[in-house]
């Protein structure tokens, strides 16, 4: 009698590490594009949307860097891959599960504060430009603090991200609405706070400045693989 062959297990496209990250991926973008509607819609007296927007970035990467690297928007997760720190695969799902989580986020937001009032952008070649710019700091802060073998385990690359992010939101909010995102920017058109018609200026102004990002990080960094 032949002897009994063990059962092949289906190979799981993502393994469970990967699946662990994901939800990392998905809470961290999903809380950061809930501030950004429940602060910028209702725009009540007091409340500062680019800090309040600031500050839930950097405790949701505090909150999730040592597990997934806390990209929370796919122009890192490209930078971070051309860095040669994320696989493609792994690239691929992040960027899914962060643009999902924008929608489940600005759903969320239409339900508790309603909808806003879209920002009319007057300026393309501005808005593109804006966007870049800012999305390649943010970027390369990312790249410079939370990759850099020079600065493994430091414990100040969480306030430097969110503070990348307040500052480019109030430099030039009024200009682009202030992305730096494409899941953002995303979340912003669901919840009507900037143009449907108008999100290819992020999108193609965010992953341009992720891709430089990871490039300018390469060649600044040759001994850093």
């Amino acid at each position: 009698m032949a002897p009994t062959q063990p059962a092949i297990k289906p190979k799981l496209v993502l393994d469970e590490v990967t699946m662990h990250k994901l939800i990392i991926e998905f809470v961290g973008t999903f809380f950061l594009v809930l501030t950004i509607g429940c602060t910028g819609i209702p725009s009540a007296p007091g409340v500062i949307p680019p800090l309040a927007i600031g500050a839930a970035l950097m405790v949701m990467v505090y909150a999730g860097g040592h597990l997934s690297g806390a990209h929370y928007n796919p122009a890192v997760t490209l930078a971070v891959f051309l860095r040669g720190r994320c696989p493609a695969k792994a690239a691929i799902a992040y960027v899914i599960t962060q643009l999902a989580a924008a929608m489940v986020a600005a759903l969320v937001v239409g339900f508790l504060v309603g909808w806003g009032k879209p920002l009319k952008i007057t300026g393309v070649p501005q808005a593109f430009l804006a966007e870049f710019l800012f999305t390649f700091a943010l970027a390369y802060v990312v790249l410079n603090t939370a990759t850099a073998k020079a600065y493994a385990n430091n414990s100040f690359f969480g306030l430097a991200i969110g503070m990348t992010v307040m500052t480019g939101a109030f430099a030039v909010g009024p200009i682009s609405g202030g992305a730096f995102n494409p899941a953002v920017a995303l979340g912003i058109g669901i919840m009507q706070l900037v143009q449907f018609s108008n999100l290819w200026i992020h999108f193609l102004a965010d992953f341009a400045g992720g891709a430089a990002a990871g490039a300018v990080f390469r060649f600044t960094n040759p001994s850093d693989p």
